[in-house]
């Protein structure tokens, strides 16, 4: 009797580990949680802007083809500044508990996120776009 108990709660733990897991495995990441991924994903490259505008710079002169790395080169800072200003605004706008506790939010910073989305993805968008950029004339070396 002590062994099929044993053998009964050790089964029971499993089906819980298991199922414990499994919610965790389909929770929806939230609107929120989305809004941070894309920030996530391009804050790592801001090290690159850096690096390329110093690249870019030393290329800069009245040529045709200086006058192309310059433009490059003010795209990148453009989207540096770009993510700086938007982070500044988002964290204006959202306290750590809505940003990384998930806590409720009102109707009008629901708005708020709604707009904060679209503007992470136009920023992603800018700074893929401006590291392309650079990248490909410097490649034309």
């Amino acid at each position: 009797m002590k062994q099929f108990f044993s053998i009964a709660l050790l089964v029971f733990s499993f089906v819980v580990i298991s199922c414990d897991q499994k919610k965790k495995e389909n929770v929806v990441p939230s609107q929120m949680d989305q809004v941070m991924a894309i920030h996530d994903e391009v804050m790592p490259k801001m090290g690159k802007l850096g690096k390329l505008v110093g690249e870019l710079k030393s290329k800069v002169d009245t040529t045709a083809t200086g006058k192309q790395y310059e433009g490059a080169m003010k795209d990148l800072q453009e989207a540096h500044i770009a993510m700086m200003d938007w982070m500044k605004g988002f964290g204006d706008r959202f306290n750590s508990d809505e940003i990384l506790n998930g806590k409720e939010l009102t109707e009008e910073k629901q708005q708020w996120l709604d707009e904060e989305e679209e503007k992470v993805k136009a920023l992603k968008a800018q700074i893929n776009s401006s590291i392309a950029k650079a990248e490909e004339l410097l490649s034309q070396e």
